[in-house]
């Protein structure tokens, strides 16, 4: 990534450099707005060989689309600038970022895009195989995976939800308590009438063979062959540097994990501070995340033209006064006298 040099204030600091981050600063470059992107270089989807469901990037290498993104934010004069922030702190005029390296920028207004945590399963081989043929979503893997045989890791109550979905794309699939709950009566015969098999036990590790899932093992050493897992994670929001303004993650309504709460327009209980992809919503994809990021920009563009109104009148009525007009008046008069037109 270009090193760019940081200026000491912005109308906008993006927090995030992912694709609602992007999107963001690109929708208020365009707007004329001064913005940089501080960017941590840890995309959640870097493990994944493409971008899918994103209409006319279909299969896109992440890396390369977030590229083409920086490339872009820059041609409307943004900046993006590697770095991690640790800290936000309010100040007169709006707030200071603190990065990692002890560099602090200012911004009027703030986007938060740092997106989200999977928290794995602690499984002999399965971070390995993590966003390869270990997955959580079908929607971006299941064309990937179809007609192979699909395990379905349980680790919470979505479980039979994500071997229901999955059935979609697989006619072979099998769910894996592990340590879900038991399915209830009614889970239990829609699974069994979507022929999916379940098979009781915690799961001790993934195995791994020539760089490929060849199957899970149980427990009590029983070895299930499978081409693909998929389980969802509990997912929590990138948020700990906001701790100093007040704003903190909480438990998302679904119980998936913890996110950022925010209106419809991305502005949160924090004046001044929006927030935009999976830091708030956690089950967005890449077009779902870089839509709200655009939305978000809007809004916080709005915002500012309504501050920057709102000086403007105020000096105007200051200049145009009428102490001051009478002054200006004097002054006019008494160049007249001397000959200054």
């Amino acid at each position: 990534m270009v090193t760019e040099q940081l200026k000491d204030g912005y109308d906008v600091v993006v927090v995030g450099g992912g694709a609602a981050g992007l999107s963001g600063a690109l929708m208020l470059g365009r707007a004329r707005r001064s913005v940089v992107v501080i960017d941590a270089g840890a995309p959640r989807n870097a493990p994944a060989s493409g971008v899918h469901g994103l209409l006319a990037r279909e299969g896109m290498a992440p890396s390369e689309l977030l590229e083409r993104g920086r490339a872009e934010v820059r041609g409307y004069g943004g900046q993006v600038v590697p770095g991690e922030v640790v800290t936000v702190s309010r100040t007169d005029d709006g707030f200071a970022v603190t990065l990692a390296d002890g560099r602090t920028v200012h911004a009027r207004r703030l986007l938060v895009t740092t997106g989200l945590v999977d928290e794995l399963p602690e499984l002999p081989g399965l971070r390995e195989r993590w966003g390869r043929d270990v997955l959580h979503c079908p929607y971006c893997h299941g064309w990937e995976v179809r007609d192979q045989a699909i395990g379905i890791l349980g680790t919470g109550p979505m479980a039979v939800h994500q071997a229901l979905l999955f059935r979609q794309w697989s006619d072979d699939i099998t769910l894996f308590s592990h340590t879900m709950p038991s399915p209830t009566k009614e889970e239990a015969e829609q699974l069994a009438a979507r022929g999916i098999t379940v098979i009781d036990g915690a799961m001790a590790s993934v195995e791994i063979v020539d760089d490929r899932l060849a199957g899970v093992r149980l427990t009590d050493g029983t070895l299930i062959r499978r081409e693909a897992l998929a389980f969802a994670p509990r997912m929590v929001a990138r948020t700990d540097f906001l701790a100093a303004l007040g704003l903190s993650s909480v438990l998302h309504p679904s119980g998936m994990g913890e996110h950022i709460p925010s209106d419809m327009t991305g502005r949160t209980d924090v004046p001044g501070v929006w927030v935009a992809g999976n830091v708030t919503d956690l089950s967005a994809q890449v077009g779902g995340a870089a839509a709200a990021g655009a939305f978000a920009a809007a809004q916080i563009n709005a915002d500012l033209v309504t501050e920057d109104t709102r000086r403007a009148v105020a000096a105007y009525r200051n200049t145009f006064s009428p102490e001051n007009e009478a002054r200006v008046s004097e002054l006019v008069s008494a160049d007249r006298r001397h000959g200054i037109r």
